[in-house]
């Protein structure tokens, strides 16, 4: 195995952290040696200096996704966190119902990793909606850096022990079985959620409309205070006056310096 030094370690990390906002700490060098090197092995390099300089000068851009799917975990489940769905169905949805007189609700998973949190979003809305979604715009939009979970979330095809979790009626209302193994997500479901690339340290975000509801949860535990901060200032700017912010309970904001305001463990509301 390719083994990577110090020096070569920090250029990598400094190029990811400046691009992507991941921090990888010195004893994070094992995990990165171990994910990149079937990567370095492949392409024939002799040490981390040439795959640093090969991921640079790629004009594709396909140097980099390989590297950030390989660093990044994309560690997600159903129900993940169960206490945010139910907070955002019987206190969010209701609400918004209320007030939304164009009837256009803006929900944003950023970091959606395989599409476990925007289909369970999906599943909610159209659950608590009934007959009346068809009045209402709610699409979903999931965003992650990583186009090869990207494609899979697109799919809908998730494994029969992963949907377990999922409350029967909605195994009967929404998913199809594919085999004893595997099952899909419903078209109406999938076409509920709008898949895209977007990289959360692009210094402007180029969305027209602000959002009712962000989820960003187990996302910043990969960030250092400062990239934290500067992306929740962000959020807080692309969020419509009433909505909401969920983070992961791993997470958790300062709240003398956010300008949101505490609701429950990581949920927050811009009043």
């Amino acid at each position: 195995m390719v083994t990577i030094t110090e020096k070569e370690f920090r250029q990598l990390a400094d190029y990811i952290k400046a691009n992507y906002g991941i921090y990888l700490k010195e004893e994070k060098q094992t995990l990165v040696t171990g994910r990149l090197h079937n990567v370095l092995a492949n392409r024939n390099f002799k040490n981390f200096s040439e795959y640093y300089n090969y991921i640079v000068s790629d004009k594709t851009g396909d140097a980099v996704v390989t590297l950030i799917d390989k660093i990044t975990t994309n560690h997600t489940f159903f129900m993940r966190e169960t206490e945010h769905f139910f907070y955002f169905r019987d206190k969010v949805l209701p609400y918004f119902n209320s007030i939304a007189k164009d009837k256009d609700l803006r929900i944003w998973s950023a970091g959606c990793s395989s599409g476990e949190e925007p289909y369970t979003l999906a599943m909610i809305i159209d659950e608590f909606f009934g007959k009346e979604k068809m009045l209402w715009d709610t699409k979903v939009l999931a965003t992650d850096i990583s186009s090869k979970v990207l494609a899979e979330a697109a799919k809908g095809v998730y494994s029969t022990e992963k949907i377990a979790v999922l409350p029967s009626q909605w195994k009967l209302n929404y998913i199809k079985k594919v085999d004893n193994a595997k099952a899909v997500l419903i078209d109406k479901i999938r076409n509920e959620v709008i898949y895209r690339k977007f990289n959360l340290m692009e210094q402007t975000f180029p969305f027209k409309k602000k959002f009712h509801v962000i989820f960003c949860r187990n996302v910043m535990i990969y960030f250092d205070n400062k990239t934290k901060w500067e992306l929740i200032n962000k959020f807080y700017d692309m969020t419509e006056y009433g909505g909401y912010l969920f983070i992961g309970h791993s997470e958790s904001l300062n709240r003398e310096e956010t300008k949101y305001k505490y609701i429950m463990p990581a949920i927050y509301r811009k009043e």
